[in-house]
């Protein structure tokens, strides 16, 4: 019978290499996108609710944030490896959707 493995307490270390390999282009892209995604959203939600805010540059900025997130996040989903990637970044993805959507509300490319 095997062995369970050790318990680590308090040794929370998250990571997006569950599979053991380096892969550290795809996380860089991953995290880029949610974080642009991220960016994106909250702009979004700021350009919504705050109308001093609501200047068609900000609502610009917006949509290209989001629009950057996902477009790049598809192709970073291509070649993702691990599940934890792949999470990281349909939330970026679906973020920058939301930003993207709420910039071309408010007159960004317009």
């Amino acid at each position: 019978m095997a062995s369970p493995l050790p318990r680590q307490h308090g040794h929370l270390r998250p990571t997006l290499n569950s599979d053991g390999q380096s892969h550290k282009q795809v996380n860089v892209a991953t995290v880029l996108t949610l974080v642009l995604g991220l960016v994106s959203f909250v702009l979004g939600l700021v350009i919504r609710n705050d109308s001093a805010a609501g200047g068609v540059g900000w609502a610009a900025i917006t949509a290209v944030l989001g629009l950057v997130s996902m477009v790049g996040g598809l192709f970073t989903q291509m070649h993702s490896a691990t599940t934890e990637q792949r999470i990281l970044i349909v939330t970026g993805i679906i973020a920058g959707f939301i930003g993207c959507a709420l910039g071309l509300a408010h007159g960004g490319f317009g």
